[in-house]
């Protein structure tokens, strides 16, 4: 059975600053020496949770996409993670699946967060991707999203023997004062949709004086910790093994005695 490794990177950001962001990505990533195949950067990563979208927007051609596109291809990697882009004279919070290949998908945040103002400077997206790689299919959301368990829920098909994706990735830039929310809300989506779930947030202080402890975090589908980093940052290499997944999946299948539903958008 296949299985996929990957990489997340916990980090400090320079406030709205672009160019410092991907120079320090860009040695970041560099720097791996464990072969992997998908490398996970926090939610924003260029210019830390900014309102000022105006100022910092780009195009899907702009600098930030397209260095993801060439660090995706120098290092055999696909890369993902969020950045604000403009399209159409909207703002987006998006999240960018970029192929070493220089192909992309894209996941525009769903639930923007009222309480930083996001929803007055950003329009939600209203659909959710769902990647896939080596057989494997991982569900990107960002942050906030993380809050509305409805979003993440596995769907189910035809066959509800055959879950809709394997994996749950969440980039955040989620505050230390809410980290126990965090920890807990993560364990609880690995343990209800039988998946592995990857959470990367950022650590340091932002410009608007907001701390943020990371706590990323990777856990297996029984809802138990696989890596766990508060307070400094970190690159962490992890082998998510398909085996452990069908497994649980197997031993306790839950998933098929889920309600039928449909989101309303």
């Amino acid at each position: 059975m296949s299985s996929l490794t990957i990489s997340t990177i916990q980090s400090n950001l320079f406030w709205e600053d672009k160019e410092a962001n991907l120079a320090m990505f860009t040695e970041k990533i560099s720097s791996l020496k464990q072969k992997t195949e998908l490398v996970i950067l926090p939610e924003m990563f260029s210019t830390g949770f900014s309102m000022n979208a105006v100022k910092l927007a780009e195009k899907m051609d702009g600098v930030t996409v397209d260095w993801m596109r060439s660090m995706s291809r120098e290092n055999r990697v696909i890369i993902t993670g969020s950045v604000i882009i403009e399209a159409d004279g909207k703002y987006f919070n998006r999240m960018i699946w970029m192929m070493p290949n220089g192909e992309y998908g894209y996941y525009d945040k769903r639930h923007l967060f009222a309480y930083s103002q996001e929803d007055q400077h950003y329009s939600a997206g209203s659909k959710r991707l769902i990647a896939s790689v080596k057989g494997w299919r991982l569900n990107l959301q960002v942050c906030y999203d993380l809050r509305f368990p409805v979003w993440a829920r596995q769907r189910r098909g035809a066959d509800a023997a055959n879950p809709e994706y394997d994996v749950l990735v969440y980039v955040a830039n989620w505050p230390a004062r809410r980290s126990h929310a965090w920890k807990t809300l993560l364990c609880a989506r690995a343990i209800e949709n039988q998946c592995y779930v990857v959470g990367v947030n950022r650590v340091g202080q932002d410009g608007k004086e907001i701390n943020y402890s990371g706590d990323s975090l990777v856990i297996n589908p029984l809802g138990e910790v696989l890596y766990h980093m508060a307070d400094e940052e970190d690159i962490f290499t992890i082998t998510l093994e398909r085996e452990k997944l069908e497994e649980v999946r197997t031993k306790f299948p839950f998933l098929k005695d889920g309600d039928d539903f449909q989101l309303m958008i």
